[in-house]
């Protein structure tokens, strides 16, 4: 996948929120981060955490999978459009929006129905977390995913609890992987698997000096 055939995310982000008519202040309060963090992001300059990234699709009303759509105002509602004055920023290669982007450039690409190991699309996030991706179907909203929590990796970087639309379940196929999920604690080992709203605040960590892996299926409500 080259660089150059990825659409511009880090713009779509940024299409979504003017089109809303929210400020970079305003993201950023709602999101819990520094207006400087989303500009960064915005422009492709920085990695989101997993947390970071499921608090700005939220706050924007928007899925992650419509990230990934073919067509400048595709972040948005048709019936909302993007102001005139904002000109697509291209996500730099080797940024988590490129990665993003080379995910899915085209909504009705199907990934499969065989996808071998070599031929996985890999997204590297913040805090030592990497997305790899099993298949997709078309028209369906889900994403299907290996995830590797590598050593001291976690799903938010500060530690605080993250909450996002959908419902996930997850499997643990090697190491050991913490989920924090409202006031409970839990250790997952190869084997185990968890389900749960994804409203709840959560958080995953690797406490473990091996990388946690397992497969995940998050399905949006957007």
């Amino acid at each position: 996948m080259s660089p150059a055939d990825a659409p511009p995310v880090g713009a779509r982000i940024r299409h979504a929120r003017l089109a809303r008519g929210m400020s970079l202040r305003a993201l950023a309060r709602e999101v819990g981060v520094s207006a400087s963090l989303i500009s960064q992001i915005e422009t492709g300059k920085t990695q989101p955490s997993v947390s970071t990234l499921y608090a700005i699709t939220t706050a924007l009303a928007i899925s992650v999978e419509s990230l990934f759509e073919a067509g400048e105002a595709a972040a948005v509602p048709p019936s909302v459009a993007p102001p005139a004055a904002v000109s697509p920023v291209a996500a730099a290669p080797g940024t988590v929006l490129h990665a993003l982007a080379a995910f899915a450039a085209d909504p009705g690409r199907r990934i499969g129905p065989l996808v071998t190991p070599d031929e996985r699309e890999v997204l590297e996030l913040d805090s030592g977390v990497v997305w790899e991706r099993l298949g997709h179907v078309p028209g369906a909203d889900v994403d299907f995913l290996q995830v590797t929590y590598r050593p001291g990796g976690a799903s938010s970087s500060s530690g605080g609890l993250m909450r996002h639309t959908g419902t996930e379940y997850g499997c643990l196929t090697s190491g050991e992987l913490v989920l924090t999920l409202g006031f409970e604690e839990y250790t997952l080992r190869p084997g185990d698997a968890v389900c749960f709203e994804s409203t709840t605040p959560h958080r995953y960590r690797n406490d473990g000096d091996v990388p946690a892996v397992g497969v995940w299926f998050v399905f949006s409500d957007t």
